[in-house]
């Protein structure tokens, strides 16, 4: 939004001349997670696993009797690719899937001793990374940037109601088009 964004600098030609991608924030974030996830996914590579599938296993090595959505805000990936990941990894003997007792939509999601062994050994792997990436900085410097780094990221909640209007209103006029016609089993229609 031009409007809320002109009302935060008070001068738009200022803002926008002394803006530069390369020391913006967000390019500067994006940047070190991009070098760093490409360079750790090389790595994974052996084990047949992806950086999101890294992330499932870690975040259920950290905590058991994972719900779907919980596990989904824990590594910030989205309901239905996170589904999809948490099959393959159960096809693969990596996790289970156990139903709640007296909630039978519910499942929790944990490690099995395969998946635990795996993770335990990817765990030092990414310990290494992060090491050798912050390795210049004194301990209570890494305490303050990780904090910050949560900091920023709870900020961003302000911008919620910026950007969910818009996805509102694409969801929206996606209803209005043609329905898709369900795929039948055996049909030639892409699901």
């Amino acid at each position: 939004m031009i409007d809320a964004a002109a009302r935060d600098c008070r001068r738009w030609s200022t803002c926008v001349t002394a803006y530069r991608l390369t020391t913006s924030f967000p390019y500067l974030v994006n940047r070190v997670g991009v070098r760093i996830g490409e360079m750790f996914s090389r790595r994974l590579a052996p084990y047949n696993l992806t950086l999101p599938m890294y992330r499932v296993l870690a975040a259920l090595w950290e905590a058991q009797n994972q719900r779907l959505r919980d596990l989904g805000d824990m590594t910030t990936i989205e309901v239905t690719t996170l589904s999809r990941l948490v099959g393959s990894l159960h096809q693969r003997g990596l996790v289970s899937r156990t139903r709640v007792a007296g909630n039978e939509r519910t499942v929790s999601i944990n490690l099995t001793a395969r998946g635990r062994a795996l993770a335990e050994i990817l765990i030092p792997l990414a310990t290494h990374f992060e090491n050798v990436a912050i390795h210049s900085f004194g301990s209570e410097d890494i305490r303050r940037l990780k904090d910050a780094l949560r900091t920023v990221y709870e900020h961003l909640n302000e911008l919620e109601a910026e950007v969910h209007p818009a996805a509102d209103s694409r969801r929206r006029s996606s209803k209005r088009r043609a329905p898709r016609r369900k795929h039948r089993k055996g049909s030639s229609l892409a699901p």
